[in-house]
């Protein structure tokens, strides 16, 4: 029998979230959902979670002390990583103390860089995915891209949300990539990953759910990126039947070799012919933010209830319907936002801001959430309905 007390009392169960950004946000109010006492630390003060939070802490992600100096003091019944740059290697040896790490130390390390989830997916797992190679210095960038040939794809080992990835179409541009990928990784090392550049037709996100009782799937999500990081998503994206089952049977591979409960983003390519791994994220999706107007459970929700090790009987669609992000295009501590009242004029949209204390080029904001009777018209709705916010910068 599980049991659950009330926050802030001796029965309470804690939950600490290792990044506090506006993913980690939406986990926290699922979690208080529950009476979960909510701990929120991430490398900045007022991140969107911390001000969902019970308690919030300001910390170097990387520094592998202070981390457990946090959580021996705290004692969570659950870390959840909602970052990649977190010092892993401490949850490794956390987890062997007996803390629990969501979905598991070992699948936070090894997502942690492009490296580990590349080796495990196409040499242990055997998956179809681009041919790679690695490079610690612009030299051994050259040599690896005239192996992998051109065009090809430049990413930092570690980063989020595309940044410091760029195709590269012939060898005079491998000095600005290298560059580029410097300016984008996050943690320490120069490591990047040059993969084939895969002629394919569409990329979807498909978040695979690991519960108590079993494997579930949501309808795969459509998303286009720009520079780097995501602009707009919609559910469900239209695949057909051999593309659905090769689609999930790599995400069922992919996921069970990394273990534990808990929602993944399990990204792939799709050409005519075949279904290629791309990489995989053990935590809510930022495409996924869609499934907060279009599904019966959100992935946040999704992944709290993983967590907590209740059952999930079924996920359904309610209806098709579209993401679209709010970017700050300057880095302003002063600022305000305008034109909710007329975006909101739009049926069936919701908004999000996410209340992130400063603002910085590309930064994302806010999102916009429609729904329609297709996921063609739902995007066409999220967009407009993006549009009408304006950021005022003082």
């Amino acid at each position: 029998m599980i049991t659950f007390g009330s926050a802030l009392t001796s029965q309470a169960k804690k939950l600490m979230l290792l990044g506090s950004g506006e993913l980690g946000k939406e986990v926290a109010i699922e979690a208080q959902r529950y009476g979960i006492e909510v701990i929120a630390v991430d490398a900045y003060d007022h991140a969107p979670a911390m001000q969902a939070a019970h308690r919030a802490y300001v910390i170097p992600m990387l520094d592998a002390n202070l981390l457990r100096e946090l959580i021996h003091k705290e004692k969570p019944d659950f870390i959840v990583p909602e970052i990649e740059a977190i010092a892993t290697e401490e949850l490794l040896h956390l987890e062997q103390e007996g803390f629990n790490v969501i979905p598991t130390a070992r699948a936070a390390n090894l997502t942690m860089n492009r490296e580990g989830i590349r080796r495990l997916a196409a040499e242990e797992l055997g998956l179809a995915a681009a041919n790679y190679r690695f490079a610690d210095t612009l030299e051994e960038l050259e040599q690896s891209a005239a192996e992998i040939g051109f065009p090809c794809v430049i990413k930092p080992i570690m980063s989020s949300s595309g940044k410091g990835q760029s195709v590269v179409r012939s060898s005079e541009e491998l000095s600005h990539a290298w560059e580029y990928a410097q300016s984008g990784k996050r943690g320490h090392g120069t490591r990047v990953i040059i993969e084939e550049f895969v002629k394919f037709d569409s990329e979807i996100t498909l978040l695979t759910v690991r519960a108590v009782n079993g494997t579930l799937f949501c309808p795969p999500i459509g998303h286009i990126q720009k520079d780097g990081d995501y602009i707009e998503s919609w559910q469900p994206f239209p695949i057909s039947e051999q593309q659905w089952s090769e689609a999930k049977e790599i995400a069922r591979k992919i996921t069970d070799a990394l273990g534990g409960y808990g929602i993944f983003g399990v990204e792939l390519f799709l050409t005519p012919d075949r279904v290629y791994f791309s990489e995989v994220s053990p935590r809510p999706h930022d495409t996924g933010m869609v499934t907060m107007a279009t599904q019966n459970y959100s992935e946040f929700a999704l992944h709290v209830r993983a967590i907590l090790g209740l059952p999930i009987p079924d996920i359904k669609l309610l209806a098709p319907g579209a993401s679209a992000v709010m970017k700050a295009d300057r880095a302003s501590g002063s600022f305000y936002f305008a034109g909710l009242e007329k975006a909101l004029e739009l049926p069936e949209t919701q908004l999000r801001l996410f209340g992130k204390p400063v603002t910085k080029p590309g930064r994302r904001m806010g999102v916009a959430l429609s729904t329609a009777e297709t996921a063609e018209a739902a995007r066409d709705r999220a967009k407009a309905a993006a549009a009408e916010i304006e950021i005022i910068y003082l």
